[in-house]
């Protein structure tokens, strides 16, 4: 039976936006598709299961949260395509062996002593509120997830080895071992191939996770046996109940298999890794599951961003001075470009956003399921005005010397008098960033120069024309006049003018329009900013000019 607009069940929105979804290009719908033509032959699972994964040996940072919110896009883009249901696990590789104390945790040479143990038994270095470093991490993360409302759920690779959810998985492993083996072997050196295993014992006389070759394997019973690397002496385990975990490559692998992974992204430092991880599992019975590899983040001097190095950006950092909306509009775009991650990228990215949520409502169901914050609210934008670019606010600080929010409302209520924090909370959460934000990184580096010839003498003839000028003048306007000036000068090219405005009145190289900063800043203390930087003030221009 078709349905018609008359059914009360038509939406003829929701079909439109559905039509457009089909043919969108935008990458979460492309990543979509792939898993669709996944299930074309076999047909699709009860439930469709997303993974991203996480390892707890560094602090939680801004690329662990750009894959979670970059994989929920993609289960968003899937689940309108088709309306299955999916789940997202959050998967913790906190069984993991500390390999080396990460440079940016307290206390770290009493922290050298547990080199080895799992991730979740060595003590939490930063207190005593945490079982272990790794549940520690595991909150960190999940903490943020929680603040940005992620659909996910927690998955703890202690709890699966330990609660035997992996057991027939990790019996299957050792059956096709001699597989498993003929895969990882030839890509590793000849030193390192004698003492391979896909297993890696947990010791159980120091709990320490051991890198020791399997000298012996009884499948039928489910051991292996392993030489004590301290001792010498020869030990049985099974590989079931937590007793071993695997080496990182076929622990991926044993992964997809037991949970039935459907879809994972990774970095693309891991394509070799996924490759053969792949195989592996193909080799368990399992089916590798879909996705794609995304660039790297770099830091402002172009190296790889590491957790454990804590050389870029962390959530926290972030969230100080720029909205969750803001960060997820940086992860979405172009996921497979390596792009510089730091602090000068907030507020370029922040307007970015402004901008696209602002034209949204007014957008065609093609223009809408093309747009970021459609795949960034999952879907249902709000509907937010906000009259100033966050950039102007942060020149409208500097030139204020605001240092709390109630004086830079009452510019701001010059520009747009009907707004107040109360209807306008999300202008207020700027007004707040751009306050942090001026205070942390733009204050300390301002540099103020003096102009040369041509410049002070259109910088005057600014002054004076200003002076011409009611309070509360159109910006196009004001904009109006600084080009004509900027022209009359011979600015060539016209940039050159404004720069020069930015850097001998702000203290800066760039800014907004500056016909918009002087209708919000106002024009009388416009002028009184122009006579200060070129004569010391009011009185002294007088005195000058006199």
């Amino acid at each position: 039976m078709s349905t018609t607009s008359d059914s009360p069940a038509f939406d003829p929105l929701a079909a439109e936006m559905i039509e457009a979804a089909r043919e969108s290009k935008a990458w979460p719908f492309e990543e979509a598709r792939k898993l669709i033509k996944r299930f074309e032959k076999s047909g699709a699972p009860d439930v469709v299961l997303f993974e991203t994964g996480y390892g707890p040996s560094g602090l939680p940072h801004i690329g662990t949260f750009g894959e979670v919110a970059r994989t929920s896009m993609v289960r968003h883009a899937f689940q309108v395509l088709t309306g299955l249901p999916t789940r997202l696990i959050c998967f913790s590789d906190d069984m993991d062996g500390l390999r080396k104390v990460p440079d940016n945790v307290p206390n770290r040479e009493q922290m050298e002593q547990y080199i080895g143990l799992p991730l979740s038994k060595v003590p939490d270095p930063f207190s005593d509120e945490h079982e272990s470093f790794a549940a520690h991490n595991n909150l960190r993360l999940r903490r943020f997830l929680d603040r940005f409302g992620f659909d996910y759920e927690f998955y703890s690779a202690t709890t699966c080895y330990q609660s035997g959810q992996f057991d027939d998985t990790l019996l299957k492993m050792l059956e096709v071992y001699d597989k498993v083996t003929d895969i990882i072997l030839p890509t590793l050196g000849e030193e390192r191939r004698k003492t391979y295993s896909p297993f890696l014992p947990i010791c159980p006389r120091t709990g320490r996770v051991l890198q020791v070759p399997v000298i012996a394997r009884d499948v039928e019973a489910g051991t292996i046996t392993y030489e004590d690397p301290e001792t010498g002496e020869r030990v049985e385990t099974p590989v079931t109940g937590g007793r071993v975990k695997c080496q990182w490559k076929a622990d991926w692998a044993l992964r997809w298999t037991a949970l039935g992974v459907d879809y994972e992204m990774a970095g693309k430092d891991l394509i070799d890794s996924v490759t053969l991880s792949s195989k592996i599992c193909r080799a368990l019975g399992g089916r590798p599951p879909e996705g794609f590899n995304y660039e790297l983040f770099l830091d402002e001097n172009g190296e790889k961003i590491s957790k454990s190095k804590g050389n870029g950006l962390t959530i926290d950092e972030w969230l100080t001075y720029a909205s969750t909306e803001s960060l997820s509009m940086f992860m979405f775009q172009k996921p497979r470009s390596a792009r510089k991650l730091y602090f000068d990228v907030i507020p370029k990215t922040v307007d970015e956003y402004l901008t696209f949520l602002t034209k949204y409502p007014d957008q065609t169901a093609k223009e809408k399921v093309g747009n970021p914050v459609w795949h960034i609210h999952l879907g249902d934008p709000p509907r937010v005005e906000v009259p100033i670019s966050f950039s102007l606010l942060l020149n409208l600080v500097s030139a204020s010397n605001a240092d709390n929010k109630e004086t830079l409302w009452g510019f701001i209520q010059r520009y747009a008098p009907s707004a107040t924090p109360e209807n306008a909370p999300e202008l207020d959460r700027m007004v707040g960033y751009a306050l942090a934000y001026f205070r942390d990184f733009v204050a300390p580096t301002k540099q103020f120069r003096d102009p040369d010839a041509r410049e002070r003498a259109a910088i005057t003839e600014l002054y004076e024309r200003l002076g011409e000028l009611a309070e509360g003048t159109a910006g196009e306007d004001i904009q109006a006049v600084v080009y004509e000036i900027g022209k009359k000068h011979e600015f060539e090219p016209l940039r050159d003018w404004f720069r020069a405005l930015y850097e001998v009145l702000l203290g800066q190289s760039a800014g907004p329009r500056f016909g918009s900063f002087v209708e919000l800043y106002g024009v009388a203390n416009t002028r009184a900013m122009i006579a200060e930087r070129l004569w010391g003030g009011i009185q002294a221009e007088a005195t000058s000019r006199s």
